[in-house]
């Protein structure tokens, strides 16, 4: 088995999907995951980007069929984690209008994550460093106080956090363990960028999220694409089977490679 086969076997990818049948299939897993948790419904950030925004709309239908079905109010609650200002926060606020969420939050992390930054450079100060943090660093505190934010509201209203991550970030590592990556539940962790985009089409994400180059938003002007060197058409193609260049298919793996302490549980001896 070729390490490409072994990584699209580890990954659960598929090489085509039925769009509606994995929709109904996610789904049903979240009303599982709830029911059997007893929890009153989900939680997820929305950034203004396609793979919260599909997640958001997966959600909605969850806790929405859970109440038809049950007859108690279950909630899909998003959270929108500007940093300071957010350019794009507008984005947020389309996404929860199109999927009628009911309930939203807006929690500011910049004063949270200026202060952990400080207390870390004045740490520095006393090994006799002087320096600001990272601007990577500070990236990753981002991340982090996002997800303290989220778990406090969760636990506060019994709610299941619901992650973005799937095959196409997993591959690369390209997300922040016990940051974004800290999460109960991942409904699209078996798909590639591209069957993301497919879902998101087939329940109505809107075309403006769906045309957006994807960022973490970690800094400005920060692009996923930009920063792997990877195209997500080619990273799809490889999850999928397909052959890519030389050069994408070795940094891919070795992404992957590097990056299997982010996927891999705490290890213990």
């Amino acid at each position: 088995m070729s390490l490409q086969e072994e990584i699209i076997a580890a990954l659960g990818v598929k090489p085509s999907i039925h769009v509606e049948s994995e929709v109904n299939n996610r789904v049903a897993f979240l009303k599982e995951y709830v029911k059997n948790a007893g929890a009153t419904g989900l939680l997820i950030a929305i950034s203004g980007g396609l793979d919260s925004a599909v997640v958001a709309g997966l959600c909605k239908r969850a806790t929405d069929e859970l109440s038809q079905e049950t007859g108690k109010d279950y909630m899909t609650l998003g959270v929108f984690q500007p940093y300071g200002s957010q350019a794009d926060i507008d984005h947020s606020y389309a996404v929860a209008k199109a999927f009628d969420l009911k309930q939203v939050v807006e929690t500011n992390i910049e004063d949270a994550v200026n202060e952990v930054a400080l207390e870390v450079e004045q740490g520095f100060k006393g090994l006799g460093i002087h320096r600001h943090m990272s601007y990577k660093g500070k990236g990753n505190v981002m991340a982090r106080t996002r997800m303290v934010m989220q778990y406090a509201l969760s636990f506060e209203l019994n709610l299941i956090v619901v992650g973005t991550d799937h095959a196409s970030e997993a591959i690369t590592g390209f997300y922040t363990k016990w940051g974004d990556g800290a999460v109960d539940v991942t409904p699209m962790s078996s798909l590639n960028k591209r069957q993301v985009r497919q879902i998101a089409a087939y329940i109505g994400v809107p075309q403006s999220i769906i045309d957006k180059a994807p960022s973490a938003g970690l800094w400005a002007g920060q692009t996923d694409e930009d920063e792997l060197g990877i195209t997500y058409d080619e990273n799809s193609d490889y999850l999928e089977g397909k052959e890519i260049t030389p050069v994408a298919k070795e940094r891919l793996e070795s992404f992957y490679r590097k990056t299997a302490h982010k996927r891999n549980a705490i290890p213990g001896i």
